[in-house]
């Protein structure tokens, strides 16, 4: 069934499902749209997840996989801080989710952490229940984790490191670094610091903010660019460095530019295929939605009373799916948009006009990163042709 067309939007069944196992943090990081933003909604919700919760929606998973006739899904533990549970309950989670399964169906189970709970014996017993891990960070100096303080202003930074060490020794284990981008720190440092830690990926998010409430320094006004500026320093470093990690919206676009079909929602054109489910059972669209307003990202919906079908029908989830179609008129216009998907689109609400259906706040900096990267890429080939054509 995966592709069937219901009218002019494709049915792409979801793939990835996000599971809440805990509401809290452990860590107060000063730019956090979670526990800083305008949705509260986490107040309410059981810190951590019911057995019931992950029964059911081990359940609705298996449910899902059966009628998509899907071979593999993705299954990340998430938070807050999932390790504040222990690892005792994240290896009961697993296990109900691979026994109801379908045969032939197979999970990767993925934990995003902020590390500091991270210990030897927790590493190693996830580690052999098939864990992946990723590492969240500004940067791999204390310096540059400034932002990242524990409830009582405390840098995080001395047990980060004993887990970014850990990690370094097991790249089995180790998925890679998600780092949000501080146009206030050198981004060659921010990029040295993070290849000397020897992640596999590293992931430069923009800051989640919109037209309505825009990121620390405006994009797009009389001709800044810094975020864009900010990734273009670490782009050449990262083209010109020689063997590194992989840095993923670097090889997004670059693959976009080839014709390849985007895997992030960061951008391109590809549908979304990720939800999630809170700790209480909800259903909701991905958590980034939750920095433009209170409930953007809810469906009402839950795994206790609905299926993910119905939430593959929800409004919210059928406009991230729409492709150019659901973009603003400038976007579906424009000679990037097929690179760019017009950006994330959390990064598009407005709330005086049009909802989503907006630019990215950040649309002049993904146009100065796209050009940049196609130059350096054109360049490249130009390069290789020449050689060619003297042998």
């Amino acid at each position: 069934m995966a592709g069937e067309k219901t009218g002019r939007i494709p049915v792409v069944p979801f793939r990835q499902f996000v599971l809440k196992v805990h509401s809290r943090c452990n860590l107060a990081c000063t730019y956090c749209y979670i526990y800083t933003g305008p949705d509260r909604s986490w107040r309410a919700r059981p810190p951590a997840v019911p057995a019931a919760t992950v029964r059911q929606t081990a359940l609705r998973i298996a449910e899902h996989a059966r009628t998509h006739g899907l071979r593999e899904v993705r299954i990340d533990l998430h938070g807050g801080e999932p390790l504040l549970t222990g690892p005792g309950p994240l290896l009961e989670q697993a296990a109900a989710i691979r026994a109801a399964l379908p045969a032939g169906c197979t999970a990767e189970f993925g934990v995003q952490t902020n590390g500091t709970l991270l210990t030897p014996e927790t590493l190693d017993t996830l580690a052999a229940a098939g864990f992946r891990l990723g590492l969240s960070l500004d940067g791999g100096t204390p310096g540059l984790n400034r932002r990242r303080v524990d409830h009582a202003g405390r840098s995080s930074w001395p047990a980060v490191s004993r887990a970014a060490r850990l990690l370094r020794d097991r790249p089995d284990v180790f998925a890679g670094i998600l780092c949000t981008v501080d146009i206030t720190a050198d981004p060659a440092e921010v990029h040295d610091s993070l290849r000397a830690l020897d992640p596999p990926m590293v992931d430069f998010l923009l800051p989640h903010a919109n037209w309505t409430s825009p990121p620390p320094a405006v994009p797009g006004q009389a001709g800044r660019t810094p975020y864009g500026d900010w990734l273009c320093t670490v782009f050449d470093r990262w083209w010109d460095g020689g063997p590194g990690p992989r840095v993923r919206v670097f090889t997004e676009i670059l693959g976009l530019l080839l014709g390849r079909p985007s895997s992030s929602e960061a951008v391109g054109l590809s549908p979304v295929v990720a939800l999630v489910v809170d700790t209480d059972g909800a259903i909701e669209q991905v958590d980034s939605l939750k920095s433009a307003y209170e409930g953007a990202a809810a469906t009402g919906l839950d795994v206790f009373r609905h299926s993910f079908d119905e939430a593959l029908a929800h409004p919210g989830m059928a406009a991230r799916r729409s492709g150019r179609d659901g973009l603003a008129a400038q976007c579906r216009g424009c000679a990037l948009v097929e690179v760019c998907g017009g950006g994330n689109y959390a990064h598009r609400y407005r709330a005086d006009a049009g909802g989503f259906t907006n630019p990215s706040v950040y649309c002049a900096d993904l146009e100065r990163l796209i050009r940049h990267i196609a130059a350096r890429l054109d360049a490249a080939v130009a390069a290789d042709r020449g050689a060619a054509e003297l042998t």
